[in-house]
């Protein structure tokens, strides 16, 4: 019922939130006498900020068009890989004209980012995408609204997570020989489970594993978010917080998480930080200080484009890393995509190296949380295991803006590389020798009546005028000196 009320009053709204964009144009058009009235500009202003709070937010594009690689504008396709009911894979596939750049990009390592789906989509992840193209080859899981995937796709749970994540890393390391894994908040818990599971079978695992902000262990430092899943039982959310998607959407009569009540539940963990942001870009529109409100206006975009979460699969996460703490137990136990049930054991994982990334100030997943990742995996050597904590970020300053530029990534980036099978260069071609030069001379022949010419075989396009012209000398001496001596033997004539 709450997501019927919620669509209803959302299109109630949308005709006064196109009125009051329209109104904030009109009032802000130099070229518009109503623009020169008193106050014109103050009521611009509070129109174009009643548009951004009412207006319906769509998903972004990633938008990454080029690249610069070691100081050379690269070209940037994205492209979809693998299109599964509730994700694609998406490969941001790099192209040069330049010979030499060519070359950098295929020896570059290829990375799997794992987005989070956790209410926003992937796009959340632009600024790490961009960042890391620069010197590695980027694919990233791009998570699908579950309100467009119609009921004949059926449900969407945490296990089908852990097998989507498998196929990807199986896809990337047939496309590149090799594959590097980053898990970005929410996943590292699912990844860190498909990297088990291939590890105990006996598969491949990827090179390493990036773990980012995540809750291996939420009981650790424990935060608002981890507070409300651990004091609230799983029916009280099945109860409260799960709702059916209305008629106007393809997965009309779906159970999902809504996007809007995620949303709300970021906001009020900082409801003063957002006010006041808001206020600025209301305050730089007056001041007609056109970066800071571009600014704004490309955060809030991003931050207010949120996505539904399939029922089965956000109940089940709950249940698993929150309530249960099955991870940690011992206990977790996913069905493959053959219907066998197997058992999560991180010990198995034995080649893939292990970095983990904390945030100082992460309000969401709390100090050593990520950090535990390292004690549960058992089999990876002490040499193969890596923890850095960035100074001064929060939860997105460890994958987006300034600080994850330089602070956290040359970080991620070298350890990526440490663990980079080193490739060898290929042999120098060898010096091209021209062949000798071969000439053959006849011997010289008496001259007849009808002599023969002198005949020369010569190969090597340069050599073959210079010989020709001494072989050529040297048969006219010849037969003069042959003329001479015949001449010399007749008798002489009688007078």
């Amino acid at each position: 019922m709450w997501y019927q009320l919620y669509e209803s009053q959302r299109s109630m709204m949308e005709p006064f939130v196109s009125l009051a964009q329209t109104a904030s144009k009109v009032l802000n058009n130099p070229q518009s006498p109503i623009s020169q009235m008193p106050f014109a500009q103050r009521m611009s202003a509070g129109y174009a900020l009643m548009h951004r709070l009412g207006k319906d937010y769509e998903k972004p594009e990633f938008g990454i068009r080029t690249v610069d690689v070691e100081g050379v504008e690269v070209a940037v396709h994205e492209r979809v890989e693998i299109d599964k009911p509730f994700c694609q894979l998406r490969r941001f596939k790099r192209y040069s004209d330049d010979t030499a750049t060519l070359g950098k990009l295929k020896a570059q390592p290829a990375v799997l980012i794992v987005a989070p789906l956790s209410g926003h989509y992937a796009t959340l992840l632009r600024d790490t995408a961009k960042t890391m193209l620069k010197d590695h080859k980027v694919f990233i899981t791009d998570w699908k609204n579950a309100r467009t995937v119609p009921l004949s796709n059926g449900q969407f749970h945490l296990d089908d997570y852990v097998n989507y994540v498998q196929e990807f890393i199986r896809h990337v390391q047939k496309v590149d020989g090799n594959c590097h894994v980053m898990s970005v908040c929410q996943p590292t818990v699912p990844v860190l489970a498909a990297v088990s599971l291939m590890a105990s079978r006996g598969e491949t695992t990827p090179l390493s594993m990036t773990m980012m902000g995540g809750p291996i262990d939420a009981r650790k430092s424990p935060t608002a978010v981890n507070n409300l899943a651990m004091s609230k039982s799983h029916e009280w959310f099945e109860n409260n917080v799960i709702f059916r998607v209305p008629n106007n959407f393809p997965g009309a009569g779906r159970r999902v998480y809504p996007g809007f009540l995620q949303h709300s539940g970021f906001v009020a963990m900082n409801p003063s930080s957002h006010a006041k942001s808001h206020y600025d870009f209301f305050e730089d529109l007056l001041k007609g200080d056109d970066a800071s409100t571009e600014a704004h206006r490309k955060f809030y975009d991003e931050y207010n484009a949120v996505l539904d979460m399939d029922a089965d699969y956000y109940l089940e996460t709950i249940k698993v890393v929150f309530q249960e703490f099955s991870l940690l137990q011992g206990t977790w136990e996913v069905k493959g995509v053959n219907g066998k049930m197997e058992l999560v054991k991180p010990q198995d994982i034995k080649t893939t190296a292990l970095f983990s990334v904390e945030g100082e100030l992460d309000d969401i997943s709390g100090s050593g949380q990520t950090e535990a990742v390292h004690a549960i995996c058992s089999g990876v050597p002490s040499r193969l295991q890596k923890h850095f904590e960035a100074k001064g970020a929060g939860h997105y300053g460890i994958f987006s803006g300034k600080r994850w530029r330089e602070l956290v990534y040359p970080e991620v980036k070298s350890f990526i590389l440490a663990h980079q099978p080193k490739v060898a260069p290929a042999p120098a071609p060898a010096p091209v020798i021209a062949a000798p030069v071969a000439v053959r001379v006849p011997a010289p022949v008496a001259p007849s009546a009808a002599e023969a010419p002198i005949t020369t075989w010569v190969t090597g396009p340069k050599t073959a005028p210079v010989v020709a012209k001494k072989v050529a000398k040297t048969a006219t001496k010849t037969t003069i000196k042959a003329v001479v001596k015949t001449v010399a033997k007749k008798p002489a004539a009688k007078k």
